[in-house]
């Protein structure tokens, strides 16, 4: 289990460099300092936008479609990965209380599908806080508080 990547999986660098091409900007393995979600670190975080992606991996947390129990000491893996969901429940329900938006895709899908979707969500973020933010400027202009 040493050799098992947590950071920098090829499924999460694929979705970085698509960003990254796309002159997306990010922070990598991002700890949400207002927010207490324990160990865990965002995979990749939009700060500014405060949009979380995770890219969860099919057997460590448990993807409906490719996550397994392994038979060799199954009870002590059923424990372990339903602590993972758990925690991943955990941490989600922690950043949207903090004001967080939260994505999690799973490592078997398209690293550009990822990218995408990411994309058109910081678009709608950053179109709701367009209008707010140009609408304290323009009352802080005219003396409105």
């Amino acid at each position: 289990m040493k050799r098992v990547r947590s950071k920098n999986t090829k499924p999460e660098l694929a979705v970085r460099k698509t960003l990254f091409t796309s002159g997306l900007r990010y922070r990598v393995h991002y700890k949400p300092g207002a927010v207490a979600i324990g160990r865990a670190n965002v995979d990749i975080a939009f700060p500014g936008y405060k949009l979380a992606v995770f890219i969860d991996g099919c057997f460590w947390h448990g993807c409906p479609d490719h996550g397994t129990i392994p038979k060799a000491n199954g009870e002590w893996w059923a424990e372990k990965l339903s602590s993972n969901q758990a925690r991943d429940k955990r941490v989600t329900a922690a950043l949207r209380d903090g004001g967080w938006t939260v994505l999690r895709f799973w490592t078997h899908e398209a690293p550009e599908c990822i990218a995408a979707a990411v994309m058109q969500t910081l678009e709608l973020l950053k179109n709701q806080k367009e209008p707010a933010t140009l609408r304290s400027l323009h009352d802080t202009a005219q003396g409105k508080s």
